[in-house]
């Protein structure tokens, strides 16, 4: 019987949601005259969001070296590559620049 995922963390949104409401956020940023506040408040949620978004990018990543297997059926763990045209990941959530 395969294992059943982890159930995800309540109120945190699945990842595809996150990068839509990150755009969101982006856009109006960049296309609205928003108050001070509201704009702080906005890049908090941003980078909550770009935090979940590497969270769930890193478990997919234990998945893909987790399943990757041998042609003989011989079961390994492969490092995954990441294509070359993705930009590294920040080191610390103050790197993280939403523009």
């Amino acid at each position: 019987m395969p294992a059943k995922s982890k159930p995800a963390k309540e109120n945190e949104p699945a990842f595809e949601e996150a990068m839509a409401r990150l755009e969101e956020i982006v856009e109006k940023m960049e296309n609205a005259d928003l108050p001070l506040e509201e704009m702080i408040d906005r890049y908090e949620e941003g980078v909550r969001l770009v935090a979940v978004c590497s969270s769930k990018l890193d478990a997919a990543e234990k998945r893909i070296q987790i399943i990757t297997k041998k042609a003989s059926g011989e079961d390994s763990v492969e490092d995954f590559e990441a294509p070359a045209t993705l930009e590294p990941k920040p080191e610390s959530l103050d790197e993280v620049s939403l523009f």
